[in-house]
């Protein structure tokens, strides 16, 4: 694989942001000791952490849900207007169905629960920053439950056209990496799979995004099983 296609060097640079001080320090230390992570920041609310975010320019906000003056779902709209945005991913002890389909409705990457364990806090921060969604099981299951029973999906506004009319415009190679999304893989995995390099899983996932109205690969991994490009 070409080395220009490889992740860039540095560490992850993550933003924490919750009005708890012990879950700040519980993550922040968690992260702050794994290997090609820096915590670069910490906020108490969501307008801190949008103002630090700007200032700081993170990889992946991990954003708790319930905070004082602006809260984490207001925040994600702001966070991911940024240029460059970071991969947003809410981190809450609240796994209930709207809060899941909210965050994600507004754009963020990804809904990790307070109670994973370290090992799945750290994977999901390099896989929020690799670019892959972040879905705790139970919020998965959540969400693909919602969408089956009938309910609006994430990134499905009413009046929105069709799941099919949505992909219209994708090429052949971009419906099959729709459906690898819908799968849930990665874009190394991906890019496995379809012999491709990891830089061209990721402009294949960009024009997606793009093509379909889709603020995440989380709603375009949704709108696979919508149009019924994954099982």
């Amino acid at each position: 694989m070409p080395n220009e296609e490889q992740p860039g060097p540095g560490p992850v640079r993550v933003l924490l942001a919750d009005d708890e001080e012990m879950i700040r320090r519980g993550v922040g230390m968690i992260l702050r000791h794994a290997d090609g992570i820096e915590v670069v920041g910490e906020a108490v609310n969501g307008a801190e952490a949008v103002t630090l975010a700007a200032e700081l320019r993170p990889d992946v906000a991990l954003v708790d849900i319930r905070m004082p003056v602006l809260d984490g779902l207001a925040a994600i709209a702001p966070l991911v207007a940024l240029d460059p945005k970071p991969q947003v991913v809410m981190l809450t002890t609240f796994g209930d169905e709207e809060n899941v389909m909210r965050a994600l409705q507004a754009g963020a990457g990804g809904f990790l629960l307070k109670d994973e364990g370290p090992d799945e806090l750290i994977r999901a921060v390099r896989a929020a920053a690799a670019g892959d969604a972040v879905l705790s099981p139970g919020v998965t299951g959540t969400v693909i439950k919602r969408m089956l029973a009938g309910g609006t999906a994430p990134g499905s506004p009413a009046g929105a056209p069709a799941p099919e009319d949505r992909l219209a415009t994708l090429t052949a190679r971009e419906r099959e990496v729709l459906s690898m999304l819908g799968a849930g893989l990665p874009n190394v995995e991906i890019g496995l799979r379809l012999g491709i390099g990891l830089g061209t899983v990721k402009t294949h996932v960009g024009a997606i995004l793009d093509k379909t109205g889709s603020d995440s690969r989380v709603q375009a991994a949704l709108l696979a099983h919508q149009a019924g490009l994954a099982s």
